[in-house]
């Protein structure tokens, strides 16, 4: 893949994700409002809890996609995109439109996916 283009997706896919992030913490930030707005029955204040939990969750996987994101771009830079961290095979550019932090072939995940 071109380094422009790989520059292009991972930065376009990072201000997305970073665009997702400021939407999760203003969706957290508006369940705390609710969990402390909530009546004290068990009912009314665990959906609020539950929503906040969620709303972690959904955080920690953004950012763990960020930290992947960055991997990736570490990678242009040192000329290494584009090729399997586990066989060292290339990544087609096909995989690399779909997902710019990819770091394996389909194949292989399939393969972790089942092990």
């Amino acid at each position: 893949m071109d380094p422009a283009r790989a520059h292009q997706l991972i930065e376009g896919e990072r201000e997305r994700i970073k665009e997702l992030l400021m939407y999760a913490a203003a969706a957290r930030a508006a369940d705390l409002e609710a969990a402390a707005d909530a009546r004290t029955s068990v009912f009314d204040s665990a959906n609020p809890l539950a929503q906040e939990l969620l709303d972690d969750a959904v955080a920690e996987q953004l950012n763990l996609r960020l930290a992947a994101l960055d991997r990736a771009g570490e990678r242009l830079r040192a000329g290494t995109y584009g090729v399997s961290l586990r066989s060292g095979r290339p990544i087609p550019d096909e995989r690399l439109e779909a997902d710019p932090a990819a770091e394996l072939l389909v194949d292989e995940v399939e393969q972790d996916a089942r092990s």
